[in-house]
């Protein structure tokens, strides 16, 4: 698998086997484009929304309408990704989305963008992710060994954390240096188009999966195994209990901004500083990713974002910028231990036969970060921001003690045995061959 690599090449493909397998890779770079364009996306229509309404609670509208049709999209989405061509699906939906973003582009440089335009195109990008997710959740088997799932996880969690970094601080300079927003919207339409053309080239010996069930009894299969299976049930609550009520504090940084003092360039070096935070947190975990205390260090990460969160609320009256970077920067690097963590297991432990339902569901999560803007949103409206932010990380808190106290089986996670464990069993769908998923 190494072959053909120079040395630097063959120790990166050590440390992390997912990169060995061609395939992949090209899927992984391509996703930098799509990854990154959604980080585009999320900054140009919040500062858009912000500029036309001045107002907190219409970006949570804005989180809503990102988030909800997704995240009812998903559900079907898991159940097409796992009954038809998982490439096909992402070649139609990054072609969908880079016709919106168009779209987008054309209204905003027309000066026509009104907020219900850009509410309703955020809807309609929703709902192609809701598609979209579970696709990329469940396509790995088709790119890569099992072995290999784990580096795989991490390297998708790169791509996420470093154009996070990246992306936003770059954003925020386009915008100031143009004053205008649809540059950001034209370059994250080229992105999408860009993962369609590569995916194009990339073949995968797919066969049709044998399904002997109807969509809806397909989807109620999948979260039938989440519900009865404790670890699944845990680590999905946890999560999704984080990201709408904690980690959507992102939502509705453009207010943090302002009341910081800051412009546009701070806005989007606030979000990139959490970028960085990420990174610097996915290759922590990669130094401890065999340790018998993985499950300690993936619930005490979950638990140092929250203080962090409270830390950043508190400092904002100080207004001072560098403290707010930092502050972004830990709230992230500590987020990305439980993130990362427990991602992994899920993917390590998912049967594939039910793989685009369960991780479908488990993209979810994501779509409840903006959901949660219009939870901190209308919060924010009445007890400012800092106080919204604040109720929403002790919710997260009381979640993670509950977890921490009564579930020893996520206490005692031991990374040194967590790829040799197998799958858990699935009920109806276990006969169905390794070759046709």
């Amino acid at each position: 698998m190494t072959q053909g690599f120079t040395a630097l090449g063959r120790a990166i493909v050590t440390r992390y086997p997912a990169l060995g397998f061609p395939r992949f890779r090209r899927y992984w770079f391509a996703s930098f484009a799509s990854v990154g364009a959604t980080q585009l996306v999320i900054l140009g229509q919040g500062w858009l929304i912000y500029e036309l309404s001045g107002s907190a609670l219409q970006l949570g509208v804005l989180g809503a309408a990102a988030s909800v049709p997704s995240i009812l999209m998903t559900l079907l989405g898991g159940v097409i990704a796992d009954r038809f061509d998982r490439r096909r699906i992402l070649i139609t939906t990054s072609l969908i989305t880079s016709a919106l973003l168009a779209l987008l582009t054309f209204l905003d440089y027309t000066n026509l963008a009104t907020v219900w335009q850009v509410l309703v195109i955020a809807a309609a990008v929703s709902l192609i992710s809701g598609l979209d997710w579970p696709a990329r959740a469940a396509i790995f088997p088709l790119l890569l060994d099992r072995h290999a799932y784990l580096s795989a996880a991490a390297m998708n969690a790169f791509i996420w954390q470093s154009t996070r970094m990246a992306i936003p601080a770059a954003g925020g300079l386009i915008i100031a240096l143009t004053g205008d927003t649809w540059p950001i919207f034209a370059i994250a339409t080229c992105g999408f188009a860009v993962m369609a053309l590569v995916l194009l080239g990339i073949q995968l010996k797919v066969l049709p999966p044998a399904v002997h069930e109807s969509p809806m009894e397909q989807l109620t299969a999948g979260i039938r195994f989440i519900l009865r299976t404790d670890i699944f049930r845990w680590l999905l609550g946890l999560f999704f209990i984080g990201m709408f009520f904690s980690q959507s504090y992102v939502q509705i940084m453009p207010v943090f901004a302002d009341l910081l003092g800051t412009d546009e360039a701070g806005y989007g070096y606030l979000l990139s500083a959490g970028g960085l935070g990420s990174v610097m947190g996915t290759l922590l975990i990669g130094m401890v990713q065999e340790s018998r205390r993985l499950g300690w260090f993936m619930l005490g990460g979950a638990v140092g974002s929250v203080i962090a969160v409270v830390l950043f609320a508190a400092a904002i009256p100080l207004q001072s910028l560098p403290l707010s970077l930092l502050l972004a920067f830990l709230i992230a690097a500590s987020a990305s231990a439980f993130m990362i963590i427990s991602m992994t297991i899920l993917q390590l432990k998912v049967p594939d036969a039910l793989r685009g339902r369960v991780m479908g569901i488990h993209t979810i999560g994501y779509s409840l970060v903006p959901l949660g803007g219009l939870f901190l949103g209308a919060l924010a409206d009445s007890l400012g921001a800092a106080w919204a932010v604040v109720t929403g990380a002790g919710v997260y808190l009381i979640a993670i003690l509950i977890a921490t106290l009564i579930r020893s089986d996520l206490r005692d996670l031991d990374g040194r045995t967590l790829q040799s464990t197998p799958p858990e069993a699935s009920e109806g769908e276990s006969d169905q061959p390794a070759a046709a998923r």
